[in-house]
């Protein structure tokens, strides 16, 4: 009987020992950003339009808080093989699944192509004749024109471009050279940014703007541009400009 208050002491003490151990043990998980996951990179660097092989791609652990939900697991390495990136990526760098559109130049289901975590947006936009050269794995940023018409918002940046009309191929050969007139694009957005663009489309007309697949830059709370810049210099002059001089446009050589 004395050895009881001993004994309950003792297990009191171990308990107290084995919690205090479970409880750092979680703050340095959650400091750290949690458990790692186990990611696939680049060790060489991937062109565009080229298939991915085996020899391109490597893994890192990341942290659970700082994964990208479209970011490529590791366990998914023969989803990638073959693949065909829509831009470069560089060595090191984490795959995504918006890095990749199509395994071949063949038709491919719309529904096959879109990003773990986002939804095919179709949308109906200006200058229809300007849409025969945008091409699915194209990247655009859609501008939006409501109301009166007095002024034009930029909705959404760096969107991957899915499908153009009912064409899902990057091959710009596609059909024979035979254009059929493309009066929609079908996008890759959140779920929350195809509620933005479907008010948007019964609230006014969109357009979009085509950007180098290599940009990754997105522009902080772009503001709106008004009418009065059509006609007004000084209103003009604020609006920031990208254009740092003439560029040489030169052709790829035919192979």
């Amino acid at each position: 009987m004395k050895g009881r208050p001993v004994f309950i002491g003792l297990l009191t003490a171990s308990l107290g020992v084995a919690l205090l151990a479970l409880y750092m043990r979680k703050f340095e998980i959650d400091a750290t950003g949690g458990a790692k996951v186990e990611l696939l990179v680049a060790v060489s660097p991937i062109v565009r339009g080229k298939p991915v092989t085996e020899a391109m791609l490597g893994t890192k652990q990341v942290p659970q808080a700082y994964v990208d939900q479209r970011a490529i697991r590791a366990n998914e390495r023969d989803k990638v093989l073959n693949l065909r990136p829509v831009s470069n990526i560089p060595v090191l760098q984490t795959l995504v699944w918006t890095d990749f559109v199509a395994t071949s130049d063949e038709q491919r289901d719309l529904s096959s192509l879109v990003q773990p975590g986002s939804r095919a947006t179709p949308i109906r936009v200006e200058l229809d004749d300007v849409l025969q050269l945008i091409r699915p794995g194209d990247f655009v940023d859609i501008i939006g024109v409501f109301g009166d018409g007095s002024a034009s918002s930029v909705l959404l940046q760096r969107v991957l471009v899915l499908a153009t009309g009912l064409d899902t191929t990057t091959n710009t050969s596609a059909g024979g050279g035979t254009r059929t007139r493309i009066e929609a694009l079908t996008v890759s957005v959140s779920l929350e940014e195809s509620q933005l663009l479907a008010l948007a489309q019964t609230a006014g007309k969109l357009s979009v703007i085509v950007r180098n697949p290599d940009d990754q830059r997105v522009a902080d709370s772009p503001p709106d541009v008004s009418r009065a810049a059509l006609v007004d210099a000084s209103v003009r002059q604020k609006i920031p400009s990208a254009r740092r001089g003439p560029v040489r446009l030169e052709a790829e050589p035919m192979r």
